[in-house]
């Protein structure tokens, strides 16, 4: 048998506390797996005294993760700590420098900073490996860049944030209002330190632009993604989609366009039946699209210490055994600096708006919309107040530049009490 491969592991929370676990009660089988004895030499976190359940006396401790990231005794450095700047990336930069491979979960540094490490990677001549930086336990980039990699990908679409997915279905089970949900998930630990990055859809973004740059043989593009969180969702929306068939999704698209590559993190509706339509709580599902495998659907759990150390792990495994790959499945020297593409494909989208309770206010916003080439194919009127109207429009395909052209030309006609909620409505 080969030599053991000796880990170096950064971060003690959950996960990394995950990882400990499993070499140490799966020893015998991931060694019979690789080849090779897989063991942890040295551990760093921010407190050495926190109790985390297991004993970590039989590693050697760094205070300071760089330092840990140059051990002579360490061979591939872990990093589980987060964060896009400071000690993550300085450590993952140091281990790179030091000839050392490199696992990490970390998808906001990747997301920002993902092409420049992957050429000092290359350059150095070691693997730089992130499978549990996307969709917690499901393999998803390991199918892009080795199962998918004979296909010429068309589209990935995608729920990738577990929490945003707990607050809309139990919002809709429980009939409760979104801040109501937000602050039950919030006590519950669901919601990252800062909500924002969880509801706000950036988490789930920095996902999609791994996915994307893997896919379309393109350079990391975080900034290049159409954002919106899903703080806006009303109960009333849930329920109104519902009604027609149709689940609110946090939803992640990317795909190629004539203009350029299209990348979106938005709440759209997707069809009731439909297997992301079906899912609940924070479980993630990714579909990927080729020219030869059609489509294929990845769902498993999104987070949490098994699901997310096993992604390590499995890394961690493919390391041991020699696999050696581009770090976005193709050299990084040879990925593309792709143009953007703001929404251009046509799709049918959901407007909800509340008018002014005056006579021909609903014949204005259908002669607004019919006059941008938004043509509409069903509309609702609700009960409604003394003052308001709640109007529910579901329009026929159109471009998003032209509804937006339909919006603001409404706002001069002063029927709307307030801006419309626009969800596109995806098939997937």
């Amino acid at each position: 048998m080969n030599a053991p491969l000796r880990l170096g592991i950064a971060g003690l929370g959950t996960v990394g506390i995950g990882v400990v676990k499993i070499v140490r009660l799966h020893a015998a089988m991931l060694a019979a797996r690789t080849g090779r004895d897989i063991t942890i030499t040295a551990v760093s976190a921010r407190s050495r005294d926190k109790d985390r359940g297991v004993s970590l006396s039989a590693y050697a401790w760094e205070d300071d993760p760089v330092a840990l990231a140059k051990r002579d005794d360490v061979d591939v450095y872990v990093e589980l700590m987060g964060g896009t700047e400071g000690p993550a990336k300085a450590s993952v930069e140091a281990a790179i420098a030091a000839g050392k491979d490199v696992v990490t979960a970390n998808k906001a540094m990747l997301a920002i900073h993902g092409q420049s490490l992957a050429e000092a990677a290359e350059a150095a001549g070691v693997s730089l490996r992130y499978e549990a930086a996307v969709a917690g336990g499901i393999p998803v980039i390991k199918a892009l860049s080795e199962g998918l990699a004979g296909n010429d990908i068309t589209r990935i679409v995608g729920v990738m944030n577990g929490s945003c997915n707990y607050i809309l279905t139990r919002m809709e089970n429980a009939g409760l209002s979104y801040d109501e949900v937000f602050a039950e998930a919030d006590a519950l630990g669901y919601l990252e330190a800062d909500p924002q990055l969880d509801v706000g859809g950036i988490d789930a973004a920095h996902k999609l632009a791994i996915l994307s740059s893997i896919a379309f043989g393109t350079q990391v593009d975080f900034d290049g993604i159409e954002l919106e969180g899903i703080e806006r969702v009303s109960i009333n929306d849930i329920r109104h989609a519902d009604d027609m068939g149709f689940k609110i999704k946090l939803l992640g698209v990317a795909q190629r366009t004539g203009r350029g590559l299209e990348q979106r993190m938005m709440p759209c509706l997707v069809p009731a039946s439909s297997p992301m339509g079906q899912l609940q709580g924070g479980t993630n599902m990714v579909a990927i699209e080729g020219d030869a495998v059609e489509q294929i659907v990845l769902r498993g759990p999104g987070a949490g210490e098994g699901p997310t150390a096993s992604a390590v792990m499995g890394d961690v495994c493919d390391i041991a055994r020699g696999t050696r790959l581009p770090v976005f499945g193709q050299p990084a020297a040879m990925l593309e600096h792709a143009d953007r593409a703001s929404s251009v494909l046509p799709a049918p989208y959901y407007l909800r708006m509340a008018l002014a309770d005056k006579p021909g206010a609903l014949a204005k916003i259908a002669t607004v919309l019919g006059d941008a080439g938004v043509s509409i194919d069903r509309m609702r009127q609700y009960e409604h107040s003394d003052s308001s109207a709640p109007v529910l429009i579901v329009t026929h395909k159109t471009t998003r530049a032209d509804l937006d052209n339909a919006i603001g030309a409404m706002k001069s006609i002063d029927v709307l009490l307030s801006d419309p909620v626009v969800l596109r409505i995806e098939a997937v």
